[in-house]
């Protein structure tokens, strides 16, 4: 399943009064859907959005890509104090953290195959989670993953009709030593779109800011619009 935003990047707008959360320490980012939000450190800085484009969707000029793009909203944010799109996926196994958030709008045949197996594999990245597949695909020397290791898997309470993933896994980049993911997939409540945020930093790193990730990947929410 493509995993693509069905917001703007134009549109993405800071949100400085969410409830419960602190004052100018973070960035709180909200699409324009009013639905799906989250907050990042103030420190952290925005990436090039046609950078992050080509990282996720591959070659811009191919017809596959547009479309993709066009059915899509993503955004990331960088700890790195040069932020690149190149750290989403890092082989160095930096220790700075990289969110990356995406938006996909559902076409009907997705709509009626999504499950909570298909939020666990909803990241647009190569990342596959579920067994089966990803075995296959790692029978590949091209697949760019190795030695995966699921640290969490956790099924999210519905609520307003939202339902939802969790998961926390361990990666190897091209070769480069271990990756932790920490990735939170949402379908709204109509299924119309499927949402996800996705922290990736060096498995050390992850260690040391377990605290500080988790206090962004649970700020991560989709609300449901009446009506």
């Amino acid at each position: 399943m493509g995993s693509r935003l069905i917001m703007s990047a134009a549109t993405s707008v800071l949100v400085a009064g969410l409830a419960g959360c602190g004052g100018a320490d973070f960035t709180y980012v909200m699409g324009n859907d009013g639905q799906s939000y989250f907050k990042v450190p103030a420190t952290w800085q925005k990436v090039d959005q046609k950078a992050l484009d080509r990282k996720v969707f591959g070659d811009m000029t191919s017809a596959t890509a547009q479309v993709r793009k066009q059915l899509s909203w993503t955004v990331g944010y960088d700890g790195f104090s040069t932020p690149s799109a190149d750290h989403l996926l890092d082989s160095e196994g930096s220790d700075e953290p990289f969110v990356f958030a995406m938006v996909s709008k559902l076409t009907k045949s997705e709509r009626d195959a999504v499950s909570l197996d298909v939020l666990r594999n909803a990241a647009m990245l190569p990342v596959v989670v579920s067994d089966d597949l990803r075995e296959k695909l790692e029978e590949s020397a091209a697949y760019p993953f190795k030695d995966f290791e699921l640290l969490s898997d956790e099924v999210l309470p519905p609520k307003d009709g939202v339902r939802g993933v969790h998961l926390v896994y361990n990666f190897k980049v091209l070769g480069g030593p271990v990756q932790t993911f920490d990735q939170t997939a949402y379908l709204a409540a109509d299924g119309s779109r499927v949402s996800v945020l996705l922290i990736r930093c060096s498995a050390t790193c992850y260690q040391s800011r377990t605290r500080e990730l988790d206090r962004i990947a649970q700020s991560f929410k989709v609300k449901r619009i009446p009506g």
